[in-house]
C-alpha cells in the first residue's frame, strides 16, 4: 500500500509539473494582453468577459462540486492575471498619480482647529496635544457642524474621535467621512480617565442623576450598576459637566474629564469610574485638502462591494499580492440597500508607494465608489 501511495504521489507531481508550465504560458498570454490593453487605453477589468469565461470552463466539467471548483480556480487565475496586468501598466506610467500632494509641513502651527463639544471636552486636549496650544481654536455642537465648518474654509482643521478601545468605533464619523469631501491628515491617541464630578458641597449621597456621553456611561458601566442613579445621555462629556455647574443641583453629576472639571469649577468626588484603566480614544485630524505629510505611513480607504460570493476576498487580495499590512476593517450597512455594506480599511503605506498605487489601482477599478480617506 505504501508503494501504491508513491507511485500516485508520483503522478500528482507529474501532473503539477504541467499544471506549473501551462500557468506560466498562460500568463506570458496575459503579458501580451496588458501591453495591448496598454496601446489601446483599455480598462483591464473586463466584468462581462469574466463573467462569460467563467461559465465557458464551467460547462466543460461534469458535477456541482466540479463546476463550483472551477469557478473558484478561474477566478484566482483571473485575479493573478489582473494583479499583473496592473503592475504591468504602473512600469509603463500608465498609472496615473493619484489627486493627493505631499507636504512636508501641514501649517499646523498657525492653523484654525475646530473641535466638537465644549470647552474641557477630550476633542479639545487631543486637539492641544497634536497642535500645541497657540493656536486658534473654536468648539462646535455636533460633529457634522465640524466637518462643515472645515468645508467652508472657517477652520482649516477638524478634531473628531473615531474609536475607543473599549466602547469601539463612533459611526457617525466614518458615515461623515463619506458624505463629505474632507479628508484625515494626521491622528492623536489620548488616555481616558473619566471623573465623576458634581458643584462644590456635594455628597455622593445627595446625586440622583448622573449626565455622560452614553460611551462614557457605558465605559463606567461597573461604578454605575453600584449606584442606582438615572443615566442621561449628553451629546459630550463637556456639556454633561456644562449642564451640571449651569444647573447647580447637588442631586446631579457628570462623568467627564479632569479638565471640564476645572473649567467648570466643579469638585471632583471619583478618579477613574471608567472600567479598565488602560481605556484611550483615538482622533483623527481632518481637513478640506487632499494632501499628506511626506512621512505619512497609514492609508483610510472606504468601498463598496457587488452583494456577491468572493467580492470582498478578491478586493483583499491587493493587499497580500502588493505585501501591503492592512490594521483594520469597519463596516458600515449602506442606507436603503438592505444587507449590503460599505467597508472602511486602515493598511500600511505612503501614497508615494508604487505598490501603495497598485493596489489602489486594483480596488478602484473593482469595487464600488472606492474613496481614499487620507494618509496620516
Amino acid at each position: 500500500m505504501a508503494t501504491d501511495l508513491l507511485i500516485l504521489r508520483d503522478r500528482i507531481d507529474a501532473i503539477d509539473k504541467q499544471i506549473v508550465a501551462l500557468y506560466e504560458e498562460r500568463m506570458a498570454v496575459c503579458k501580451e494582453v496588458a501591453e495591448f490593453k496598454i496601446e489601446t487605453g483599455k480598462k483591464v477589468f473586463d466584468k462581462v468577459r469574466e463573467v462569460e469565461k467563467i461559465e465557458k470552463v464551467k460547462s466543460l466539467i461534469e458535477g456541482d462540486f466540479h463546476k463550483h471548483a472551477v469557478q473558484e480556480l478561474f477566478e484566482q487565475i483571473m485575479s493573478i492575471s489582473r494583479k499583473m496586468q496592473y503592475q504591468l501598466l504602473a512600469e509603463h506610467g500608465c498609472i496615473g498619480k493619484l489627486p493627493f500632494i505631499p507636504m512636508e509641513d501641514l501649517g499646523a502651527h498657525k492653523a484654525r482647529v475646530v473641535f466638537q463639544g465644549a470647552e474641557g471636552a477630550y476633542s479639545q486636549a487631543a486637539m492641544n496635544q497634536f497642535f500645541g496650544k497657540e493656536i486658534q481654536s473654536f468648539h462646535v455642537d455636533t460633529f457634522r457642524d465640524a466637518m462643515t465648518a472645515i468645508e467652508e474654509g472657517r477652520a482649516d482643521f477638524a478634531v473628531l474621535p473615531i474609536e475607543n478601545s473599549t466602547a469601539g468605533i463612533v459611526n457617525e464619523i466614518y458615515d461623515l467621512l463619506t458624505e463629505f469631501e474632507n479628508y484625515i491628515v494626521g491622528e492623536q491617541i489620548i488616555k481616558i480617565e473619566h471623573c465623576l464630578m458634581a458643584v462644590p458641597g456635594t455628597k455622593l449621597s445627595d446625586i440622583k442623576t448622573v449626565y455622560s456621553h452614553p460611551q462614557s456611561l457605558m465605559q463606567s458601566s461597573n461604578y454605575l450598576q453600584k449606584t442606582g442613579w438615572q443615566q442621561i445621555s449628553m451629546q459630550n462629556n463637556a456639556f454633561a459637566a456644562q449642564k451640571v455647574k449651569e444647573e447647580g443641583l447637588h442631586a446631579q453629576a457628570a462623568i467627564a474629564s479632569e479638565t471640564a472639571a476645572e473649567i467648570y469649577g466643579l469638585e471632583i468626588l471619583e478618579k477613574g469610574v471608567n472600567n479598565l484603566k488602560g481605556n484611550s480614544t483615538r482622533f483623527i485630524i481632518v481637513t478640506n485638502q487632499k494632501v499628506f505629510k511626506e512621512d505619512a505611513n497609514k492609508i483610510s480607504i472606504c468601498f463598496e462591494v457587488p452583494h456577491e460570493s468572493g467580492s470582498l476576498y478578491h478586493i483583499l487580495s491587493h493587499f497580500i499580492y502588493n505585501n501591503l499590512n492592512m490594521t483594520k476593517i469597519e463596516s458600515r450597512p449602506l442606507e436603503g440597500r438592505n444587507w449590503e455594506y460599505r467597508f472602511f480599511i486602515d493598511f500600511e503605506g505612503n501614497l508615494s508607494d508604487s505598490a501603495v498605487r497598485n493596489a489602489l489601482s486594483g480596488i478602484r477599478e473593482e469595487a464600488r465608489n472606492m474613496k481614499i480617506l487620507g494618509n496620516y
